[in-house]
């Protein structure tokens, strides 16, 4: 069981950390489908979570078999890194429940901010997420005026949750996907506009967000970090907000697994990328097997 003891949040009894620092123990225990490269020089695999390694109706959310697979790429040099729409506190909380034995050496949460595993911890990756949260709040600022006359359109057009929460100013639950396409062009027209801003999408969720600020610059930080290039790196999605890492100025080599949204398989295919047979994590098993 992988369990972090801390001083902020408390689920079903147990612990589950948040910024700045995080805690986890570990117990050591028609399309057409393409073959797997040969893993290689690849020495960085990003991964999504939710609908790419995790899927909570599967019998085992998160395959032991890829867990085992993440593990040996570990101790072969690789490192791993969640890329997630989640914050760290959620990611580790779903991480506990889904009794995953292996843990990430990075995670980016919020699909822009970067921790580092160090021991037993998640650690912020330092000066990267103090310049984000700056120039997040920088953007935001000079957007306001914009995005209250934004707010209110919205509001008289839509009957979805329109809120603001930590991570931005104007975030959105639709009542479906259809009524989220909508709602998308408008917001992305608005970006458009203002400049600086990005639509940040997942299924019926969508918040604003600063422009270089993605899961495809977060990873470009990661590498940089261990002197890596796109040549050395392997990125996995399934949804619209993956799509920045999913490119080769990221990662030259791209999967998804059978389950990804159809956009998002095009946008992999299209570059030459590897589309899983397998669903989640027995997708990207098949992709980490070669």
């Amino acid at each position: 069981m992988l369990l972090g003891r801390k001083s902020r949040t408390r689920v079903g009894g147990k612990f589950f950390p948040n910024p700045p620092q995080a805690r986890l123990r570990v117990v050591h225990i028609h399309m057409h489908h393409s073959k797997p490269e040969p893993l290689g020089r690849i020495r960085l695999v990003s991964t999504d979570f939710d609908g790419t390694i995790h899927e909570e109706s599967a019998p085992e959310a998160v395959p032991s078999a890829l867990q085992r697979r993440l593990a040996e790429l570990q101790q072969g040099g690789v490192v791993w890194a969640i890329n997630t729409g989640r914050d760290l506190g959620s990611l580790l909380e779903a991480m506990a429940r889904a009794q995953m034995f292996v843990l990430p050496d990075y995670v980016v949460a919020v699909e822009r901010e970067i921790y580092r595993r160090e021991g037993e911890g998640f650690v912020p990756v330092e000066p990267w997420n103090q310049r984000c949260r700056e120039e997040h709040a920088t953007v935001y600022r000079r957007a306001a005026p914009g995005l209250r006359v934004l707010h209110k359109q919205l509001q008289g057009r839509f009957d979805a949750h329109f809120y603001e929460d930590d991570w931005s100013p104007l975030a959105v639950v639709a009542r479906s996907n259809l009524q989220m396409d909508e709602i998308q062009l408008v917001l992305e027209d608005f970006c458009r506009t203002e400049g600086g801003l990005s639509a940040v999408r997942n299924d019926i969720y969508t918040r604003l967000s600063h422009h270089g600020y993605s899961k495809g610059t977060a990873l470009s930080e990661i590498a940089r970090l261990h002197d890596l290039k796109p040549a050395d790196i392997l990125a996995a999605g399934d949804h619209f907000n993956d799509l920045p890492m999913l490119d080769r100025q990221h990662a030259a080599r791209l999967v998804s697994p059978s389950n990804a949204i159809a956009e998002v398989k095009a946008h992999v295919q299209k570059q030459g990328g590897f589309i899983a047979q397998g669903r989640s994590g027995l997708g990207i098993l098949e992709a980490l097997s070669g």
